[in-house]
């Protein structure tokens, strides 16, 4: 008698929001799959569609309702997990025959939602062979997510009352799992958190033994064991620092990179210089140290990138305030610039601050400093003209009419998804994503460079 296997519950997914979301979703996924179930890559194959959502910007809110009107119109059995998670009530208001709302990484919560719409067939012939985690990155590079929460109480943000305050990962755990997804072929981890300076502060920077040596949860330990994985070519992987704030200790790593242990990037968000918006902001205001201290670090480490992230027309700030921020640009000199117009959060303590700035002048500041930073980048990039660099290939294209193949990568200088890119032609056969390549510099934009693949790669 023929024995048929059971069908197979499949599971959507439809995430948004910022990295550690996407790193949110991997991990259910990896659970569930571990559980039965197989990946749907579109509504009409799922039986269950969950929807991770972003609740940091009321823009942010409303992208990820609108996710969750067309899960529900296209397939109709939707569980709604993520930041937005902590109004469920909206949702459900909005959303009445959404099967469960849950909160941001409540994993477990989501697990057991899913098994309750779509129960797991665990059959006798499902999951023999344990499979490696789900990725929803390519394959050449990776998230690394180190903590939850955070401690700060800035007046614009609501992470805390959405994430919680700051827990982080034991140390060897970390490196496990870097370590992991070295051996699977990452060539690139990007370290992410609420708060990468704070790393280890909530254990009291607790030791555990990594490889018969005690290493402390601290961003600059964590920043060295990291610097002596290998990849499968034998070669230290790019290890980038996002999320960091100007801790003193910060300047611990700058030799690091200098080494080669570390890529030579910060991703540091200094949300604006003007000591009164700082200090409305509830941020640290000591802007001039600051630039004192990115003179050290490129004198450690020429090739150093620093990009950061400012909100223009935050309630208070006036014109002088703003002419402030645009001159400390001009000397700071950031290698990459991201620009936000202040807008109300529901439950942040700036909404009631006095002073708002009107919506044209918001406009008018944010052209202006964008139009500051494009310059400042124009600069930078043309000055790498000539300059061989380290570039890894994202996406290699078919070849053309005439037989070429051009190439997307990116340097040492930009992140995936948020930076620049290096656009190469005449790319040699057999290059795949993932490979790491020297690049002749041929000409540069405001924000992309281009150039080609230098002989004997």
């Amino acid at each position: 008698m023929t024995q048929l296997l059971p069908s197979i519950p499949k599971v959507g997914m439809v995430s948004l929001g910022c990295p550690k979301a996407l790193v949110d979703s991997e991990r259910i996924l990896t659970r569930l799959r571990a559980d039965g179930y197989a990946m749907s890559g579109d509504y009409a194959g799922a039986d269950v569609v969950l929807v991770n959502t972003c609740g940091f910007l009321d823009s942010a809110k409303e992208e990820s309702l609108a996710a969750i009107g067309e899960a529900i119109a296209e397939n109709g059995r939707v569980i709604v997990t993520g930041c937005m998670g902590n109004e469920a009530e909206a949702i459900r208001a909005r959303f009445p025959s959404v099967l469960a709302v849950t909160g941001a990484h409540q994993y477990e919560a989501v697990v057991d939602a899913v098994h309750e719409a779509a129960p797991p067939t665990m059959g006798p012939f499902i999951d023999l062979i344990p499979q490696p985690d789900i990725k929803l990155t390519p394959r050449h590079y990776s998230y690394l997510k180190i903590s939850e929460g955070c401690n700060h109480s800035c007046s614009f943000c609501i992470i805390p009352d959405l994430r919680g305050k700051l827990v982080s990962r034991r140390i060897d755990a970390v490196l496990r799992e870097a370590e992991k997804l070295v051996a699977a072929g990452t060539k690139e981890l990007l370290v992410i958190s609420q708060d990468t300076s704070a790393y280890g502060v909530d254990t009291g920077h607790a030791k555990h033994d990594w490889h018969g040596h005690p290493v402390r949860a601290h961003m600059t330990d964590l920043a060295r064991e990291l610097g002596q994985l290998r990849t499968l070519e034998g070669t230290p992987p790019w290890v980038r620092l996002h999320y960091v704030y100007p801790y003193p200790h910060v300047d611990a790593v700058i030799p690091l990179m200098a080494e080669g242990l570390l890529t030579p990037y910060l991703d540091i968000p200094f949300q604006h210089a003007s000591p009164s918006v700082l200090k409305a902001m509830r941020r640290p205001a000591n802007e001039a140290k600051v630039l004192e201290r990115l003179q050290r670090w490129r004198e450690i480490c020429p090739d150093i990138a620093v990009r950061s992230s400012f909100v223009v027309g935050f309630p208070g700030e006036t014109e002088a305030d703003f002419a402030y921020l645009l001159d400390w640009l001009e000397e700071a000199q950031l290698d990459r610039v991201g620009a936000f117009k202040f807008g109300p959060v529901a439950g942040a303590r700036a909404n009631s601050l006095p002073g708002a700035v009107p919506e044209e002048v918001k406009d008018e500041r944010y052209a202006r400093i964008m139009q500051k930073c494009a310059a400042i980048s124009a600069a930078k990039l043309g000055a790498k003209v000539g300059r061989v660099l380290p570039v890894i290939l994202d996406e290699v294209g078919e070849p053309d009419e005439d037989g070429d193949v051009g190439a997307t990568g990116r340097t040492q200088a930009d992140a995936p998804e948020i930076d620049g890119a290096i656009y190469l032609r005449n790319v040699p056969e057999g290059l795949a994503p993932g490979t790491i390549v020297e690049c002749l510099v041929e000409d540069a934009d405001e924000h992309d460079l281009f150039g080609v693949i230098v002989e004997g790669n």
